[in-house]
């Protein structure tokens, strides 16, 4: 059967803990490899969350389009929480694969049968999986928020990207704002010229002459060196 298989991961923290796409992209192609399937397509998506619905995620609608165009007979994924993460997510993506007279393998059980009126159990087992999924994820999401609000209760740096001149050290809980040598260095000098009466353009410039560059971009902009100064409560 011609496959299109859908593999993802929400953030880092996947990566971290062992299941990143290549992870996935192996379990899904040992498994069409072992019973004699085809993948036509690996469909890859990176920073998704699995409450998202699939018409908001580019990956799974192009997956779905192949199955509803007859480029692909089903859509293979490496477990069932990779399709969704959200149960009314997880059922409706379904639905539409089965419309489409598609059908949906995950490499660790198999084939996701459609639901059968004379069996009500197929489908409560697999609703129990999308509602374990479903809270496992908001359970992460709790820890998370839970982590950042003690963070900010003992005065650390809990949410949002830190300031030019900074970055982040330590670990976990543990980790906060600290000092960047390199970027403190461009800030300061920012400031300098700030005081010197120089425009956002001129500073701009000058670090770049300098050889000081900004965070992200390869030449500092107007805004950007603006951004700095009022974040250091400099007009």
């Amino acid at each position: 059967m011609r496959l299109v298989a859908y593999i993802r991961v929400s953030g880092a923290g996947q990566v971290s803990d062992g299941y990143g796409l290549a992870v996935q992209e192996k379990a899904v192609k040992a498994w069409a490899k072992a019973h004699g399937h085809r993948i036509v397509r690996m469909v890859r998506e990176e920073g998704v969350s699995g409450a998202t619905d699939a018409l908001d995620r580019p990956g799974l609608s192009e997956a779905l389009l192949m199955i509803r165009e007859g480029d692909a007979e089903g859509l293979l994924i490496p477990r069932l929480d990779r399709l969704a993460r959200a149960l009314t997510v997880q059922e409706a993506t379904l639905a539409i694969v089965w419309r489409d007279n598609g059908h949906v393998f995950t490499a660790d059980t198999g084939e996701v049968h459609q639901d059968d009126p004379d069996d009500p159990m197929r489908t409560a087992m697999r609703q129990v999986v999308g509602v374990f999924a479903e809270l496992d994820r908001r359970m992460v999401v709790k820890r998370l928020r839970d982590g950042r609000a003690a963070k900010q209760a003992s005065g650390r740096k809990a949410v949002g990207a830190y300031a030019y001149g900074t970055h982040g050290e330590g670990e976990g809980r543990d980790r906060d704002s600290a000092p960047n040598p390199a970027e403190a260095a461009a800030r300061d000098r920012i400031l300098q010229l700030r005081a010197e009466g120089k425009s956002y353009r001129a500073i701009g410039e000058i670090l770049d002459a300098e050889g000081l560059p900004p965070r992200r971009a390869a030449t500092w902009s107007a805004m950007t060196v603006r951004s700095v100064c009022q974040k250091a409560g400099v007009a």
